[in-house]
């Protein structure tokens, strides 16, 4: 007898994502296919890879690092946390994106702390969506998710891949076809112009792209309005924001910034509709896999995502409603994720204008340092005799610099803390009693000061009603120690510090 992917696993008693992974990176070696391209497992498969699945283990091995004691108790029980472990995974490779973390450590978390029930019994929440790892993940596994993101670009992002599996994927290929047709004529006619037009609103030092570029661009922005279903519009919404910086004259390295500045050359010319037609085949390809892998088992599954501040989610969920949280908030490193996303807000008109963003940047979590430094001293909320010391030493440091200085810094921290106070108090409102909080976080350095961010975020979590459980550790050398490290954030090191990031494990 011979089994599909879906009967396949719950034979060997994995999720089919899970099997499906092993078999993409080649830790189990592929299996035969019907005349359909579908795969099949004999018995002797289903022996195989249930004997592999019996032998992994995932004892936590001790992580030595030198010159910072204070990490050294924490322990390494997770798979790497980088985002880059995303780009090969069906949904999850859609939409790159500097700040989130990897599928597979969500699967870590979820076969860690979820209660021993049902999936489809059980809700996974993502407090800052990104682009929905969390909330893909916890779907592909059967749970239901509930998500919020306040940027209006990574919504787009969660609500168009946690929806893309009920599109009829027929008229995603007409659709693309049409669009081909349509594309070409109209960039092979030199004597047309596009009637859409770049945002006047959204402004670059040099030009954001080269003026053939820019022409193929409106060229499909002429299409979009010719998309009459208004989801498969916003799949190539996507889409088109997905890729549209790497045609452009910007890069992120990790900030957005000019090619230039990093010794790159402009880009002149590319194919636009190329590049366009490559992405929604390859989403296409992947809502296949979909209804091949997971279209049953999800179907009564409920999928939310809310473009709304967390702070206000007692207004959209249920107290003691969720089983599991999986996120990882903005750091404390003052990297402006909104600003990074600029062209693709403007670009996709879903900003308006500067006031727009500004609105969301004082209604994010933590708000960032150019928005607090020139304000009255910031107090923390609560009482937290180690975060005052730190705060007391950083209002000390470089004072001849004002705002740029320690007092500015402070203000910054102490306002990140608040937040994270406030989001510590919703969490516990929401789980469930026996719920599980996993909140990947990094230390940080202001003005030459080592804060332990997630150390002092498990006080925070205790003072808010929720039990600290562990601290793990994921990664050294994380992405972002460029921007800890500018000259405006750090003063003089005294000591090596060396930059990690963590879970941090709470309870209710």
């Amino acid at each position: 007898m011979t089994l599909h992917i879906t009967n396949a696993a719950k034979e060997i008693g994995v999720a089919p994502i899970t099997l499906k992974r092993w078999l993409l990176s080649g830790k189990v070696s592929d299996v035969k296919r019907d005349r359909n391209g579908w795969r099949i497992f004999e018995q002797i498969d289903i022996r195989r890879i249930r004997k592999y699945a019996n032998g992994i283990s995932n004892a936590p091995t001790q992580l030595q690092l030198p010159d910072q004691n204070h990490i050294n108790d924490k322990t390494v029980a997770f798979r790497d946390s980088a985002f880059n472990g995303n780009k090969k995974l069906p949904f999850h490779r859609w939409v790159p994106w500097i700040a989130g973390f990897s599928a597979d450590f969500v699967e870590d978390c979820l076969e860690k702390y979820l209660p021993d029930q049902k999936p489809s019994e059980l809700t996974v929440l993502d407090p800052f969506s990104g682009v929905g790892t969390t909330l893909i993940e916890g779907f592909l596994h059967g749970c239901n998710v509930t998500g919020f993101e306040i940027n209006p670009y990574a919504y787009l992002a969660c609500k168009v891949k946690l929806n893309a599996h009920r599109y009829d994927i027929a008229d995603i290929e007409k659709t693309l076809q049409r669009f081909g047709r349509y594309y070409r004529t109209r960039t092979e006619d030199e004597s047309y112009t596009p009637r859409a037009t770049a945002p006047n609103t959204f402004t670059t030092r040099s030009p954001f792209y080269s003026p053939k570029v820019e022409r193929k661009v409106l060229i499909l922005f002429d299409f979009l309005p010719n998309i009459k279903n208004l989801e498969i519009r916003d799949l190539f919404r996507l889409a088109f924001g997905t890729v549209m910086v790497s045609f452009s004259n910007y890069s992120y390295e990790p900030s957005l910034g000019r090619r230039a500045s990093s010794g790159k050359p402009d880009i002149e010319d590319a194919d636009v509709g190329g590049v366009i037609e490559a992405k929604v085949r390859q989403m296409i390809d992947d809502i296949k896999e979909f209804d091949e892998l997971h279209a049953e088992s999800t179907k009564a599954l409920q999928t939310r995502i809310y473009n709304e501040s967390f702070f206000d989610a007692t207004e959209f969920c249920d107290r003691d409603s969720i089983d599991l949280l999986v996120t990882s908030p903005p750091y404390l490193n003052n990297y402006h994720y909104l600003r990074n996303t600029r062209p693709q807000l403007y670009w996709l008109d879903l900003a308006s204008d500067n006031r727009f963003r500004k609105k969301i940047e004082h209604a994010s979590f933590g708000k960032f340092w150019q928005t607090v430094r020139d304000k009255d001293t910031i107090e923390p909320v609560f009482s937290l005799d180690r975060l005052n010391r730190k705060l007391e030493i950083l209002r000390g440091i470089n004072p001849e610099k004002g705002v740029y200085g320690g007092h500015g810094w402070a203000n910054y921290a102490a306002t990140y803390f608040n937040d994270s106070y406030r989001f510590c108090r919703v969490a516990s409102e929401l789980l469930k009693p026996g719920g599980t909080a996993v909140v990947v976080i990094g230390n940080s350095i202001l003005q030459g000061l080592e804060i332990e961010t997630d150390e002092i975020f498990a006080d925070i979590g205790e003072l808010a009603g929720l039990k600290k459980k562990d601290i793990v550790m994921l990664r050294t050398k994380r992405t972002g120690s460029s921007i800890i490290d500018s000259t405006v954030r750090a003063g003089k090191t005294k000591r090596k510090t060396i930059l990690y990031e963590t879970a941090v494990v709470m309870t209710k």
